[in-house]
């Protein structure tokens, strides 16, 4: 008989503390929206927080937390675009 040891895979719990330079300057829900597809604000905030649903031990899957570094990647070019965007005007118009 073959016995399968389910290796309990490591979690990131403590994602909030992580992103508090930027944590209350981001919208988690459009976070959410664009890039966990299916994914719930609560099911994300539960990640942040390092619970699971029932309240337990949860946090991010390191393939989770990968999504979500890709995800504020693609935002800070998305902002460095829009930032480079902004030109200085090329005379001052004076009255």
């Amino acid at each position: 008989m073959e016995i399968v040891a389910k290796q309990k895979q490591e979690r990131i719990t403590d994602m909030k503390q992580r992103m508090r330079d930027v944590y209350l300057s981001v919208s988690w829900r459009e976070i959410v929206r664009t890039y966990f597809e299916g994914k719930s604000v609560s099911w994300f905030q539960q990640k942040m927080y390092g619970i699971d649903g029932n309240g337990g031990v949860g946090g991010f899957s390191p393939e989770e937390a990968e999504q979500l570094r890709g995800a504020l990647c693609d935002l800070s070019d998305r902002l460095r675009r829009a930032a480079d965007n902004i030109k200085a005007p090329a005379s001052v118009f004076h009255a």
